[in-house]
């Protein structure tokens, strides 16, 4: 320690009468991150029951597995892996993503195009495979892709967009975004003369 490192520390040790600088510091309990929390897991199940109430789910799962199917696809989870967590099959998960209105761009296969009008037309599940000449897994699987697009269009998207807010910074980013979009053009057009005659 130089000479003046010294000075300071038996000035603090005479003002403070110890020699302790730091202190542990340890987050206290019910901090308001748990509490958000809380709130948006009550606000996740009422979502999920208005769902359940409002269209026909073909998954099994019960309520919280199906909040913990929520969680892990906006943490970009994958389908194997909450079925480890959960215990159930790949294919559960991913019939539960369905009848949650989470389908993703890796969802979609060549079978879309032959699929979709057939469940627009309110073609069964067993009537599409006897119609289009694939893999009897693979038309299951873009039928329910479809089934869960068209529902959740009808709804114009009201579930998904609600999940998305509670579970990511979508809403906040894409407001930051507009406010930075909006602040840039008023600079940029600040100096504009806009006396024009014609």
């Amino acid at each position: 320690m130089d000479e003046k490192t010294e000075e300071l520390r038996d000035i603090f040790l005479e003002a403070t009468g110890s020699d302790t600088v730091t202190e542990r510091q340890e987050a206290g309990r019910g901090s308001l991150k748990d509490e958000d929390r809380e709130v948006g897991d009550e606000r996740l199940v009422e979502l999920v029951e208005a769902m359940r109430d409002r269209f026909s789910f073909r998954s099994a799962l019960g309520t919280d597995a199906l909040v913990t199917v929520l969680r892990g696809f906006f943490d970009g989870r994958t389908d194997a892996d909450l079925a480890d967590e959960l215990d159930v099959s790949a294919s559960t998960v991913f019939e539960a993503r369905m009848d949650l209105h989470l389908v993703a761009d890796a969802d979609h296969t060549p079978l879309d195009d032959e699929v979709r009008p057939l469940v627009v037309s309110g073609t069964s599940l067993d009537a599409c495979r006897e119609t289009v000449d694939a893999d009897p897994e693979a038309v299951r699987r873009a039928y329910l892709v479809a089934r869960s697009e068209a529902a959740a269009a009808r709804v114009s998207h009201r579930f998904r967009d609600e999940f998305a807010e509670l579970l990511t910074d979508e809403d906040l980013s894409t407001r930051l975004a507009s406010d930075a979009r909006r602040d840039g053009l008023k600079d940029a057009t600040e100096d504009l003369e806009t006396d024009v005659s014609f």
